[in-house]
């Protein structure tokens, strides 16, 4: 995961833009189903143009500009984004009802750097289900806010064929009256580089609700 990069490259940004959120992720989203009754949630994550080229001149690669990666620069990357800190539980949330379900460890994960952007695909499980009749309610979200998360594209549901998608998308005036009163009426961009964010990305998050027609 690029966080630990991240707080390097806002480093790189001009002062206006040191309001929240500092980075933007498109995020491509499958829920997984596989033949042993496992479920997970496969993310990717497409990070956005002026954060991708901030990472790469960060990292010393893609110098030429040619948009490609040597083996040695994507060697490099990789080992960027091999662990997340201890502290970051993957910006994701899943639940049933309002009851949330504890994920497992990432698999799958890769970083890729194409026309520009860097994507980072993983496939987060999850550990246990609460109740196998029950909707997934899904959110990808960064609590502070530093990193907004916004689903692009259909969500796919692979590994059966009886499940319906719903996508609720986030009440944004709710969201930002939200961040309005946390903050005392102070704009955004006030808030000081060692000042604490208030915890307000749940509410900015779209809300993606998966309902099979059997078991889970």
């Amino acid at each position: 995961m690029l966080r630990n990069l991240s707080l390097i490259s806002a480093i790189l940004l001009p002062v206006p833009a040191l309001a929240h959120p500092h980075v933007f992720v498109d995020v491509e989203m499958a829920v997984v189903f596989d033949s042993d009754g496992g479920v997970g949630v496969r993310l990717d994550w497409v990070y956005d143009a002026y954060f991708s080229m901030l990472v790469t001149a960060d990292l010393g690669i893609d110098v030429d500009g040619d948009l490609q990666l040597t083996p040695e620069e994507q060697a490099l990357l990789d080992e960027q984004i091999a662990a997340w800190p201890p502290d970051f539980d993957g910006d994701l949330e899943v639940l049933q009802g309002d009851q949330p379900l504890p994920l497992a460890s990432k698999r799958d994960h890769s970083m890729i750097y194409r026309d520009g952007l860097l994507r980072e695909t993983h496939l987060r499980p999850l550990a246990q289900i609460a109740d196998r009749t029950a909707s997934l309610t899904i959110l990808p979200y960064d609590p502070t806010y530093y990193i907004a998360y916004g689903l692009a594209g259909t969500v796919r549901v692979e590994g059966r064929d009886d499940c319906d998608v719903s996508i609720i998308p986030a009440d944004l005036n709710a969201a930002y009256s939200l961040v309005d009163e946390l903050l005392y009426g102070r704009p955004a961009e006030d808030v000081g580089p060692d000042e604490d964010f208030p915890e307000v990305g749940r509410s900015f998050a779209d809300t993606v609700v998966v309902t099979c027609a059997g078991l889970l």
